[in-house]
């Protein structure tokens, strides 16, 4: 798929890549080797899929995609403080409210005003469990949804 000409089709996309999990395992790859390829697999299939949607649509239409997807990530986010996601119950381990939200303001302050905010950092971001804390398949779609926006736009 990555060697596929330029307006092939392929059944790997970049958020396929991105939602890419592997078990660990004895002897196995080292985590950060393996997260680092697929990063760059993952910006130059993105790097790709703009292209090929440029290509087809227009540039107009590309941004209008990317922009209408940075609206419903604010739609969430202007939400109040501690009720931006769904909370698991008081039994079980989510993320920490309070580190989530702290984030999510930064992602609020980088689609509203140009505040800095980086791809990796999005990848990279690590949350303490908290309970009674976010969901964290939620927070998680929000933070590759917002990854998926920041390559667009690159």
């Amino acid at each position: 798929a990555y060697q596929a000409e330029r307006n092939d089709i392929t059944i790997v996309s970049a958020e396929s890549i991105r939602d890419q999990a592997f078990t660990m395992r004895k002897g196995g790859y080292q985590a950060a080797h393996v997260d680092a390829a697929l990063e760059r697999l993952e910006d130059a299939f993105a790097i790709r899929e703009r292209d090929r949607a440029v290509e087809q649509t227009g540039d107009a239409a590309w941004f209008a995609a990317a922009r209408a997807r940075a609206t419903e990530i604010l739609d969430r986010l202007i939400r109040p403080r501690g009720r931006r996601f769904r909370h698991v119950n008081i039994f079980t381990l989510g993320y920490s409210v309070r580190e989530v939200d702290a984030f999510t303001d930064r992602i609020t302050a980088h689609f509203q005003s140009g505040a800095a905010l980086t791809v990796d950092e999005l990848r990279t971001v690590a949350f303490r469990a908290q309970r009674g804390g976010y969901q964290e398949t939620q927070v998680d779609v929000l933070l590759a949804d917002t990854t998926s926006v920041l390559l667009a736009i690159r």
